[in-house]
């Protein structure tokens, strides 16, 4: 239980879809390489799978993830919480963004 403050922020990052919106790009990249959530006292990687799965904390987390129209949706397998974040258009490996949260802003680098 301890990991459940985490999962919140962890959760907005999702069967392999068709990439057919406008920020298909920036999911092709999440997909291929990752996201490291920044926050200012810890970074957790999240690693996307094409079967829709996720893990992340070195495993400790795991979950299904999707693209849902222009959103990445997660569900942590401990928590059964879906949520959706929409990522921006045009990022690629080695940029960096902030998602807007309703607790925290996140901001998502992928690696």
């Amino acid at each position: 239980m301890r990991f459940l403050p985490v999962l919140f922020p962890l959760s907005l990052v999702a069967c392999a879809p068709a990439f057919a919106q406008a920020n298909a790009d920036t999911y092709r990249e999440v997909v291929a390489h990752g996201v490291v959530m920044i926050f200012p006292d810890f970074e957790i990687d999240v690693s996307f799978k094409p079967d829709g799965t996720f893990t992340a904390m070195k495993g400790a987390s795991k979950g299904k993830w999707r693209i849902e129209d222009n959103k990445l949706c997660s569900t942590p397998d401990e928590t059964l919480m879906e949520t959706c974040a929409v990522y921006p258009a045009g990022k690629k490996s080695g940029d960096r963004f902030v998602i807007p949260a309703p607790r925290q802003d996140v901001t998502v680098r992928i690696p």
